[in-house]
């Protein structure tokens, strides 16, 4: 006959304070050394080496702003409906009018779905009246929903013809088409996931900068530290 015998009872291992101690330790000292890489890790990656890099700041008939003659030329890829966009657009402003010495390209690259669509190409459309660049400041600061009540306020506001802007996105829808699809081919190209992106000379930042982040990345790209 065979007896069955009590599992003899598991009993959790006793931890002292000191122990506790070192590893509360340990993993502050991980956290630390994290946050430590993270402010460390480069803002930007080089993308010298990459032809549609180059092509992407020469864009003579897109819209500019910033320093006409300025020595380092930066594209911004952005959507009208991005929130980090629209937080991220009067720090940019800001650290450029500061510098003093960067040509601003604009680049739409709606992905927020069909109102990010009808939005930029709106903006583009107001290129032909030369309100692009006041506009997108317009919508970029105004009502995040950009549907065509808020643009055409936005038109209204800085003194533009809402019915002029309609007639040349018409006008111009193969023109606007084909510079959308180049931006999104660009964007592709240099491997931008989302928006906001910034192609600062021959440094590629994906997301956000504050004022601060992008001073640092124009004395990056001029070569200074």
């Amino acid at each position: 006959m065979h007896v069955h015998r009590a599992s003899p009872r598991m009993t959790a291992p006793r931890v002292t304070r000191r122990e506790v101690l070192i590893a509360g330790g340990l993993i502050a000292g991980g956290y630390a050394i994290a946050s430590l890489l993270q402010a460390s890790a480069p803002l930007g990656r080089d993308v010298s080496g990459n032809r549609i890099a180059r092509a992407a700041l020469i864009d003579p008939d897109g819209p500019s702003g910033g320093a006409a003659r300025g020595d380092l030329a930066m594209a911004v890829y952005t959507d009208y409906r991005c929130p980090a966009c629209r937080s991220a657009h009067a720090a940019m402003h800001r650290a450029v009018a500061d510098d003093g010495g960067v040509r601003l390209l604009y680049k739409d690259y709606p992905i927020f779905g069909a109102v990010s669509d009808n939005a930029a190409a709106l903006a583009i459309a107001a290129h032909f009246q030369g309100l692009y660049v006041p506009l997108h400041d317009r919508l970029m600061t105004g009502r995040a929903s950009v549907d065509n009540d808020d643009i055409e306020a936005a038109v209204i506001a800085i003194g533009g013809d809402w019915q002029r802007l309609q007639q040349d996105r018409a006008t111009h829808a193969p023109a606007i088409a084909a510079r959308l699809g180049r931006i999104a081919t660009e964007a592709f190209g240099l491997g931008i996931a989302g928006t906001p992106a910034y192609l600062i000379g021959s440094y590629l930042v994906n997301g956000a900068l504050d004022a601060g982040e992008f001073a640092a990345m124009f004395r990056q790209a001029r070569g200074l530290r």
